[in-house]
Parts: C-alpha cells; structure tokens; sequence
C-alpha cells in the first residue's frame, strides 16, 4: 500500500493515523494489523462484486459466517459488532469488526461509534494495538467521502487523545478517484489538528465528585449524594442527567465535566449496564484513568450485575443490593479516598 499522510496524535509519541492507498485483502510485508474494520447494511453482509466484503468472500473469508457466531455484540449501542480470533490469519490481520450504522443513524451521525466500541473491547483484548479501515459507508452504501472521512478523524482523534490504547489506525482509500480526495481532506485536517492547542489543559479541577448511575436507580443515588454532603457540607458534586446528543462523533460535554472532577463515582448495576450514557461516561473515565495511572474511578457495586472484564476492580465499595447501611460506609471510603488523595 501506498503512504499518502499522516497524523501524529497530540500528546502521544507512539500514537497515528495514516492514510493509505491500497488494497486491505492484499498485504505486503510488514503491512499487517491486529483488526480490520468493515461497515455493512445490518444484518446484510452479502459479498457484492464492489465491496469490501465481497473482495474478502473472493480471498476465503466469510463475514456472514463470523456474523453467525460474534465474539461481541454491541450493535444496540455502538453500532458493532466483533468477530471471533480467525482460525487463520494468511490475510494479515486477526479479527473484524463491523461497524453497522444504520442500526442506530446515519453514518456521519454515528461514525464515533467505533471508537465507543473499541473502548470496551481494547480493555478486555489488550493484544489489538493496530486497526486498518475503508473509508467505511462510502461504497456499496453510498455516503460521500468528505461526509464521512471529516467526522471519522474527529472521532478518531479525540478518542485516542484520551487514551483509547490503540497505537495506529490506517484508513485506506481504494481507488485513484478516492484517494485523491480523501488526500486533500486528510492533509486539511492534518494542518488544522496540528496548529490546535492541547485540548485539556492539565490541573483544572470543578468538582470532586462526578456520579455516573443509570436515571432507574436515582432513589439509591440521591441517598449517596444526601449521605456525602451531610459528612461533607463542602463536597463538590457533579450530578447532571441533562441530555446529550449521542449521535455525535464525540461529546464535548462529557468530556470536559469528567476531565474536571477528581473522581468518577461509577454505580454499577444492571441498569448502568444497560445504559448507553453511563457507558459512555465510564469509558471516558476509563481512558482517562488508565491514561494518567491514577485511581479515577470509584466503583460502588449498587445491584448485582454481570460486569465485562474491564470494568472489574479488585477494590470497590459493595452496596448489593441497594444497602443503605453500606451507601454510608462507601461514602467515607470515598471521602478517605478524596482526602487522602489516592
């Protein structure tokens, strides 16, 4: 494949996009990545003479066989769904990921969902360090490439800035006409990216406290909340349901009020997990966690619920089921845990 540009993500020496002209089903030496990302029609993964999936069903490779048994489905809220490890990797990469927009909006809408996914499948497969894509939905679906290939790199550069533990993305155009626009939009954005400041200025701190639970259990978090401002008059908390449109790329509010408190109180329950905002707010705690290696999160386990690997902690505070004995006990660990500064 041919090396078109390429973006350096701010803040990170060993993180960057690329854009590419080639083609993914035929990689030469040292062209290999850990997951490719395809896009389809839901459910619809016929093997089309001009699409992505078709030139992989040419090589060998079925994406509606995978489809029959995915490793993860997270097509209800992030629009993709993973493929099991493939029982061979001669085409160079070991796992798919579909990216389905339609399930959830149009593709420019909701093209940040791929990164939304990839958060909790990065954290529970920290072998998957590289990723190569088409300029997704702008073949047999029929999206332009400046409709799409704008809010793609937004996405992608906003949530590898936070720390989503992916070191390189390739985003591949195929054909000349392709590649030729796709160039003279990526370079635009590569000179724009790189003229911008750092997006969140160390040290900024509003509140000490950031709640993130599902509206079905607000009855059990309004007593946290009661709790922590009775032993705490001072405390500074963060407690705003206010709607956000999850159909943009990324969301700047959220990343800015999380970025801004001192812990992220994470109430897991089966509603939490259900929740497409506190999953959001969770993984954007996360990354920022794992980016600066310090405690961020502060897990209260509120309900009994099956938790995927990476939102499972050793140490946290166990309220199951609805305790309020326990609410208090979590709100001094948290207060110690504030004081402390751990």
């Amino acid at each position: 494949m041919k090396l078109l540009a390429t973006i350096d993500v701010l803040g990170h020496a060993n993180k960057r996009i690329e854009l590419l002209k080639g083609d993914l089903t035929l990689l030469g030496p040292g062209e290999t990545f850990d997951l490719l990302i395809v896009s389809a029609f839901p459910n619809d993964y016929i093997p089309t003479e001009t699409s992505l999936i078709g030139a992989l069903y040419r090589k060998g490779l079925s994406v509606a066989e995978l489809a029959k048994e995915k490793d993860t489905d997270l097509r209800a809220n992030f629009s993709c769904w993973l493929s099991q490890a493939l029982p061979f990797s001669t085409l160079g990469f070991h796992r798919i990921l579909c990216f389905e927009p339609l399930v959830r909006g149009s593709p420019p809408a909701v093209v940040g969902d791929i990164f939304r996914a990839l958060t909790p499948i990065l954290g529970q497969r920290t072998e998957i360090k590289s990723a190569a894509m088409p300029i997704v939905a702008a073949g047999d679906q029929g999206w332009p490439v400046k409709d799409i290939l704008e809010p793609l790199l937004d996405a992608a550069l906003h949530w590898m800035e936070q720390g989503l533990p992916l070191d390189l993305l390739k985003i591949v155009a195929y054909s000349d006409a392709e590649s030729a626009e796709a160039e003279a939009l990526f370079s635009a954005w590569a000179r724009k990216y790189e003229s911008m400041p750092t997006s969140h200025p160390e040290g900024q701190v509003d509140f000490d406290v950031f709640i993130s639970y599902a509206h079905e259990n607000s009855e059990d978090v309004d007593k946290f909340e009661r709790l922590l401002t009775q032993k705490h008059p001072g405390i500074r908390i963060f407690l705003d349901r206010k709607s956000i449109n999850m159909g943009m790329a990324w969301q700047p509010e959220i990343f800015e009020s999380l970025d801004r408190c001192r812990k992220v109180v994470a109430m897991f329950s089966p509603d939490y997990l259900s929740s497409k905002m506190c999953k959001e707010e969770f993984n954007i705690a996360w990354l920022r966690s794992r980016e600066s290696d310090k405690d961020i999160i502060f897990p209260v386990y509120l309900y009994s619920a099956t938790l995927p690997t990476y939102m499972k902690y050793r140490n946290y505070a166990d309220c199951r089921e609805g305790d309020r004995a326990k609410l208090g006990s979590a709100c001094d660990q948290l207060l110690l845990a504030l004081k402390s500064g751990a």
